[in-house]
């Protein structure tokens, strides 16, 4: 039976990610900082799906908790889910340079030490699935955030190109906005994100369409063709104007 670890799995795209890959089948390896959150989603989705739920709670900016969730990795799991994250204020000169770079390990380094950690054991077994949470900001000017994501997105492209011909796919799933506690974090309350109704998405589509893409071996995976499309037209319009409409929504 198929292993998957998910980080930031007690809300949100986590949280689902590890329905849907339950449901599946798949054994689940639980990872947040929230122990109430984890125990609560693992009693729930071992009583629905007869899967064994580990739990494992981790700061993943803590380098002794990073640690132990790379050791776990070094066991071998099938499939990894590089979910966890937090935003910040568009106004990068006014935000506390710590927060920032804590934003920047989480988003990128712990991303980079999990993926390493995971890759050994699938590359020989010669199977294995990463799936790295991204973002449409990742394709445009979109302060610190969109960069991160950026980032991600480029290195799960580079993976999967070196490492699908040795059994093991890396996926960047790229949403836009998801109903999920996540602007909630941002301190914004439910209708005072500044979205249009018609660019929200909901966590089962994205999950559903991101696995979907992972199980076909695809780089990239956009969901909705409103955000394909929204993509596709940033790439000709002038910086200026794309970073005028990014910033509208939070």
């Amino acid at each position: 039976m198929a292993t998957a670890l998910i980080t930031g799995a007690s809300s949100g795209l986590g949280a689902e990610f590890a329905r849907q890959l339950a449901a599946r089948g798949a054994d689940l390896v639980v990872v947040a900082r929230d122990r109430g959150a984890l125990e609560a989603l693992a009693a729930d989705v071992g009583r629905r799906h007869r899967v064994g739920v580990e739990v494992l709670v981790a700061d993943l900016l803590d380098p002794e908790a990073l640690a132990r969730v790379e050791a776990r990795l070094a066991e071998g799991v099938d499939v990894l889910v590089n979910n966890a994250g937090f935003g910040l204020d568009l106004a990068f000169a006014d935000n506390p340079i710590d927060a920032e770079v804590r934003h920047l390990r989480l988003h990128v380094e712990a991303a980079l030490r999990l993926t390493h950690a995971a890759l050994g054991p699938m590359l020989a077994r010669g199977s294995g699935r990463v799936v790295n949470v991204a973002s449409v900001a990742g394709f445009v000017p979109r302060g610190t955030y969109g960069a991160a994501k950026g980032w991600l997105i480029s290195f799960s492209r580079w993976a999967n190109v070196v490492y699908r011909s040795r059994g093991v796919t890396v996926t960047a799933v790229c949403p836009g906005f998801v109903h999920t506690n996540f602007h909630e974090r941002l301190g914004l309350a439910p209708g005072e994100e500044g979205v249009a109704p018609g660019l929200w998405l909901d966590a089962s589509t994205v999950v559903r369409q991101g696995l979907r893409a992972a199980a076909r071996g695809r780089s990239v995976s956009v969901p909705s063709w409103r955000y394909k499309l929204l993509v596709a037209g940033s790439r000709l319009i002038p910086d200026a104007a794309v970073v005028r409409a990014a910033a509208r929504g939070r």
